[in-house]
């Protein structure tokens, strides 16, 4: 990428998934006294029928933030790694149909491509998972604009170091990051070089809390805290409870765009969120801005079936926008 018209608006980094959604109807979710975290529960040793079987390819945290980007306008390519078999062929053409540049997918021979499991219940989702082991290395990608990060699998630790020491040459590359399971699992500690280097920084409420090692503070606080840890701006979701965000002096809170219809299926909303946050700071647009966008994209999101189908084009987002309700303003809370 020695040609400066190469130069990418934004380049998303991470791990690339096929999805069969399963849908299940004879299933029931469960929450034991004191546990917060709720349990789906189907009769162990039986026959449990499905409804239907869809099969979704080139989704994950990043590539659904590649097609969101790209969606939007932006000059976008995806950094990831596959397996030279049926699953990935599918997903290297389902990202060039996306208009994303596949030219730093790396294809691994004799190599699966990551393959997970979605058991669809109501309009929730339990996510099987397992993430194949690829050698991570990160190529020449020049100096794109923006770069965005997330989920990677447990081999990955170097890799993070690697993106780290590249983000230190390249001040003027800004990085977003919207850590998974395993990231946020690491530590601040061991990935110090990507929080040092991070310009906006993606979590949920439940996830601010394990970073922030239990913190019980209000979650109006959170973004704050966690801006502390590296990120200029910090943006922590509470799903149809709303967002906030941390800009270095001003937190806001921004409630969701109202659902048209009932949730469909929540798969994305999160990535939806997050990406099209990122995009719209790419273009030129302030922190208050980005979160009138960013709702918008999660609320179409959930009226599909999986992460990327209903992402929105730059100009049925602004069409949204401009026939929001009043309610839906950003507000000072800190």
């Amino acid at each position: 990428m020695s040609d400066p018209q190469d130069r990418f608006d934004f380049i998303a980094l991470g791990d690339i998934v096929t999805d069969a959604f399963i849908r299940i109807t004879h299933a029931s979710v469960h929450r034991d006294q004191g546990d917060p975290e709720e349990k789906l529960c189907v009769e162990n040793g039986a026959k449990v029928p499905y409804e239907s079987v869809k099969v979704v390819s080139a989704v994950g945290n990043s590539p659904n933030a590649a097609v969101a980007s790209a969606r939007l306008g932006l000059r976008t390519a995806l950094v990831a790694d596959l397996g030279d078999d049926d699953n990935g062929r599918e997903c290297l053409a389902q990202l060039e149909r996306q208009g994303v540049n596949t030219h730093f997918v790396t294809v691994h021979p004799g190599k699966k491509t990551n393959y997970h499991y979605v058991l669809w219940f109501r309009d929730d989702r339990t996510i099987l998972i397992k993430h194949e082991e690829y050698p991570y290395k990160l190529p020449d990608i020049g100096t794109p604009k923006w770069i965005y990060l997330s989920s990677m699998g447990e081999n990955s630790v170097p890799y993070h170091h690697e993106i780290a020491a590249y983000l230190a040459l390249h001040p003027e590359v800004k990085l977003a990051f919207q850590p998974g399971t395993f990231q946020i699992k690491l530590g601040t500690d061991v990935l110090r070089g990507i929080y040092d280097h991070t310009e906006v920084f993606f979590c949920n409420v439940e996830e601010a809390r394990l970073i922030l090692k239990g913190d019980t503070s209000p979650r109006e606080e959170l973004a704050k805290k966690i801006s502390a840890l590296g990120p200029k701006i910090a943006v922590v979701t509470d799903g149809p409870r709303g967002a906030f965000a941390y800009d270095g002096t001003d937190t806001w809170f921004m409630p969701p765009y109202p659902d048209p219809a009932p949730p469909f299926e929540r798969t994305g909303a999160g990535d939806a969120f997050s990406s099209t946050f990122t995009a719209a700071l790419a273009l030129g647009k302030t922190v208050p801005e980005a979160l009138r966008w960013a709702p918008i994209n999660s609320m179409s999101v959930v009226q599909k079936v999986g992460a990327q189908e209903g992402l929105l084009s730059r100009e049925n987002l602004e069409e949204f926008l401009k026939n929001a309700p009043a309610e839906y303003a950003v507000k000072k809370v800190g």
